[in-house]
């Protein structure tokens, strides 16, 4: 059974860090894109940052310079480093897992999300 689990958000002030961690099994961490989406009330969830196995990174704009995501393919997590976190950063934060398949397919898994209010 694959299980995703997010952990470390709440609420922290604008200009504040939060860290985000997200554990996975079931799965074969190693060979699997890991991303972190995001989806605030009436918005669509959009991505927020990805890191492949082979460590390359992706950022949306609004995030880059401010967050950093990571992996550690020993205890298969993947976390994203929040810095100068602004009101507009407050969502719901889900963990992706994705494998690309053949014809163009992708293999996914999603977590349960977790909370981030920036607000003073």
């Amino acid at each position: 059974q694959v299980q995703l689990v997010e952990s470390g958000g709440g609420l922290v002030q604008p200009g504040g860090s939060l860290r985000l961690s997200c554990a996975a099994s079931g799965i074969r961490f190693i060979i699997y894109t890991m991303g972190w989406y995001r989806q605030a009330p009436g918005k669509q969830r959009e991505l927020v940052a990805s890191v492949t196995p082979g460590d390359r990174t992706n950022y949306a704009d609004s995030v880059k310079g401010r967050f950093t995501v990571s992996r550690d393919n020993a205890m298969s997590t993947v976390s994203l480093q929040m810095s100068s976190l602004k009101p507009e950063d407050t969502a719901v934060y889900y963990c992706q897992s994705s494998i690309p398949l053949a014809q163009g397919n992708e293999r996914s898994y999603w977590g349960q999300g977790t909370q981030v209010t920036v607000s003073s």
